[in-house]
């Protein structure tokens, strides 16, 4: 048996979902403008076992959404893995962004998968998937223009995500097909987690770090300190 705990919070949206041997059990998802993950992860997951048959103390391991993504929100979930890891003493399991939020697509109508996270400007954290998702081209970041995609124009694409409205801006070509409003969320990690599970794919907790893919910038205030 796996009784696994997933956290996702490389977005804007807070999640957190309970699963047993690849089998959701439970999930709670939060979409806030304001990044409230440190404020709200621990009260979801106290909320998922309040309502389940299970403790803490019963979980074989936790999954966490690994990046790209927000700094901060990849920061909080790490680290709150990572401590249920030490104190519970049992494995972590980690799963790129992008591959979650692909996972939340599966779809045979379309030859690629694009799913896309918002980054700076007119910038994406992106992969291209085939249906199977497996890597048509690996994670890489982006600045959108209208050439991006032109050699896989001639195939059925979805285009999806927070950052697909950057790219929705700028190409329009009739086999892009966009869908906006799609976030990562825990529950798209369970089947992947499960397997990682069995195939016994774990991270080192003591040195594992979120996926940034870039270096984190702090903003500037314009306004004067005096």
């Amino acid at each position: 048996m796996a009784l696994i705990l997933h956290i996702e919070t490389a977005t804007k949206n807070c999640s957190v979902a309970l699963a047993k041997d690849g089998i959701i059990l439970d999930s709670i998802d939060e979409y806030s403008e304001q990044y409230s993950h440190a404020e709200r992860l621990h009260v979801f997951i106290e909320q998922l076992f309040e309502n389940s048959i299970y403790t803490l103390q019963d979980l074989d391991a936790i999954a966490v959404g690994k990046g790209p993504g927000s700094y901060t929100g990849l920061r909080i979930g790490v680290s709150s893995a990572k401590g249920l890891c030490f104190g519970l003493k049992i494995p972590l399991i980690s799963i790129d962004t992008l591959t979650i939020l692909a996972n939340s697509q599966k779809t045979t109508e379309f030859d690629y998968l694009i799913p896309m996270i918002d980054a700076r400007r007119m910038e994406v954290y992106t992969a291209i998937f085939n249906p199977d998702l497996s890597f048509q081209k690996e994670i890489h970041a982006l600045i959108v223009e209208e050439n991006s995609f032109e050699r896989y124009t001639d195939k059925k694409i979805l285009c999806f995500g927070n950052g697909a409205s950057k790219c929705k801006e700028i190409i329009h070509d009739k086999n892009f097909t966009y869908l906006d409003h799609c976030h990562p969320s825990a529950k798209d990690m369970v089947n992947l987690s499960f397997d990682k599970f069995q195939k016994k794919e774990f991270e080192d907790v003591a040195y594992f770090e979120p996926f940034y893919l870039k270096d984190f910038v702090a903003l500037k205030s314009k306004k004067s300190l005096f």
